[in-house]
């Protein structure tokens, strides 16, 4: 079938708009700050096959990338004629949806006029879901999966309209925060019966046929345009490597991140298999996220997302590869690879993509807030979360972006100081731009973050790794890399802080922690950066006179203004002296 214009153009704007409302609705209506505020989720409408139909603007990138997998194993358990109008499933089990447990599925099937035609889901972070620890999860030296707290395999909550009594029950007496995380699936599933009602609509106005016939032309027209970027690349192979500094089990030894990139005419084939065999630490992950979100940036990245943007894809991931680990290969920490996979990609593209392709940036899923235990005078639990963002690469146009999430995340954000201190017994002492984060280059950085958090009662505190720090976000054409991440602790008694990681670290009351999240690269030479750009930068705070001096070649008067003969001579002199740290960089 055929469509008018106007008719697809409706349509095609119509999908994202019912994963928008879902999205909305789960914001107003959830219990947990992870997901009103900070925005740890996404929604999404799948068909019959697992392929996306569409999904929330800004909803988080590495969830949506793969969620069809759980649809096509909900198929293979409950078959087509399994399904029931007012059936909900609930599903994180780790074989298959390959991430860390918090990240919870809730999908119900969609009927019209009594005919399966496709799935509306959410999945969001629930603040605990029981385990061995709470927040983000149980951090990489668990032993086993089941550390990590519930294994919720493809169950109905709901069945044909009906609770689940004895599975509500399981599941409240088996978390820390039955009230939040309860409230939070009911949320999800309000979405989901939201996005039920506005495609009843969306099917009566222009009826079965033309709303498939709509999305069938509209994965074909998102494919034809990422085809269209990928042919406009040199056909070759072109491959990339970094590393993460170990995985919290093994200490010094690193864990590789290799890829390779084969561009043909307008096909393009990632190959992961040189990456890291499945690990016994908690950084293990089964998902093509990191493929298809790196693809998607570099193809489309400001259009709507659908099956057709990775059509034109091929990703090679080998079984007992650290991104497609085999269960119970454990996955708490299963968001330590993936934004550095992204990066890895990104740089290998540099040379065929010159004029787009950005220098490194932080590589994390941002520094993570975990703070938890009982508060003395509500007798209550709490648990305080947020996710701090770093710095973004230079890009071959403008500086990089400070204190914004990794590129998986998509509009996540940190939680607002006044909602923590609301919510828990604890003081944000400061939040603010880590000063010299950010690589040097034509084009800098962007900066990092500096997070200063007292807790005022005991509790315990959860800190990431700085998982980048042997191979920090690198620059491109002559940048230098920005600083890494890194966490610190101070005890009551102690007149120094110290660098710590790991989870369930017991603190006394009147402890401060200090998150360090880290800058992107540099893209270009230094010394080519406008002289006044590096003087502004220098008076709001970002960098030191020292940094300007030494990897500027720009001398400020005691008045912070620039001292243009100075600043030429040692421009002049550091330009004959300093070797080339890479290929000038592509005018």
């Amino acid at each position: 079938m055929k469509l008018d214009i106007v008719t697809l153009e409706v349509i095609r704007n119509a999908l994202p708009a019912v994963a928008n409302e879902m999205a909305a609705d789960l914001q107003r209506t959830s219990y947990n700050m992870m997901i009103y505020e900070v925005r740890d989720y996404c929604t999404a409408l799948l068909d019959l096959k697992g392929e996306l139909i569409s999904q929330n603007v800004g909803g988080v990138s590495h969830f949506v990338a793969d969620l069809g997998v759980l649809v096509v194993d909900g198929m293979k358990r409950y078959g087509r004629g399994g399904f029931k109008p007012g059936d909900v499933i609930i599903t994180n089990h780790q074989a298959v949806a390959g991430q860390h447990l918090n990240n919870v599925v809730i999908y119900s099937p969609y009927f019209y006029k009594g005919e399966l035609l496709m799935f509306c889901m959410v999945r969001a972070h629930w603040i605990d879901v029981g385990g061995q620890s709470t927040g983000f999860g149980a951090g990489a030296t668990v032993a086993d999966p089941w550390f990590e707290g519930l294994q919720l395999d493809q169950l109905k909550i709901y069945e044909e309209g009906k609770l689940n009594e004895t599975l509500y029950r399981v599941v409240k007496d088996n978390i820390r925060f039955p009230e939040s995380s309860l409230g939070d699936m009911k949320s999800q599933m309000a979405a989901c019966r939201l996005a039920a009602r506005r495609m009843d609509e969306l099917f009566d106005k222009y009826g079965k046929d033309t709303i498939l016939a709509a999305i069938a032309q509209i994965f074909d027209e998102t494919e034809q345009k990422c085809r269209n970027v990928v042919a406009q690349l040199p056909d070759g192979v072109y491959e990339a490597e970094a590393s993460i500094d170990d995985d919290g089990l093994i200490r010094d030894e690193e864990v590789p991140i290799r890829v390779k990139i084969a561009i043909k005419g307008s096909d393009m084939t990632i190959d992961l298999s040189g990456c890291s065999a499945e690990r016994k630490a908690a950084i293990n992950s089964r998902t093509y996220a990191g493929a298809r979100v790196a693809y998607k940036a570099l193809t489309g990245p400001l259009d709507p997302v659908n099956e057709g943007s990775f059509r034109a894809l091929k990703v090679i991931i080998p079984e007992g590869n650290i991104m497609m680990a085999r269960f119970p290969a454990p996955m708490s920490g299963w968001s330590a690879i993936v934004p550095t996979v992204v990066d890895t990609i990104v740089m290998a593209l540099a040379k065929a993509m010159p004029d787009r392709v950005p220098a490194g940036h932080h590589g994390l899923l941002g520094g993570t807030v975990v703070f938890f235990g009982l508060d003395p005078k509500t007798k209550r639990r709490f648990v305080v979360q947020s996710i701090e963002g770093g710095g973004w690469g230079g890009r071959p146009f403008e500086d990089g972006e400070s204190a914004t999430v990794s590129v998986c995340q998509g509009d996540v954000r940190n939680g607002s100081i006044e909602g923590i201190e609301l919510k828990c017994p604890v003081l944000v002492e400061s939040r603010g731009l880590r000063q010299d984060s950010c690589g040097a280059g034509k084009h800098r950085g962007g900066l990092g973050l500096d997070v200063r958090v007292r807790n005022l009662v005991e509790g315990k505190w959860n800190f990431e790794r700085a998982r980048r720090s042997k191979r920090p976000p690198w620059g491109l054409w002559g940048g230098t890399a920005g600083e890494p991440s890194g966490n610190l602790l101070k005890l009551p008694g102690e007149k120094a802080f110290k660098f710590i990681t790991g989870s369930n670290i017991s603190v006394s009351r009147n402890s401060k922690a200090i998150v360090r999240t880290g800058g992107g690269g540099g893209w270009g030479d230094p010394l080519e950066r406008v002289a006044a750009m590096v003087v502004e930068d220098v008076a709001e705070g970002l960098i030191s006179r020292q940094a300007a001096r030494k990897l500027y070649g720009v001398i400020l008067r005691g008045n912070m203004s620039l001292d243009e003969s100075a600043t030429a001579r040692l421009r002049g002199r550091l330009r004959s002296t300093r070797k080339a740290r890479s290929k000038k960089a592509p005018s």
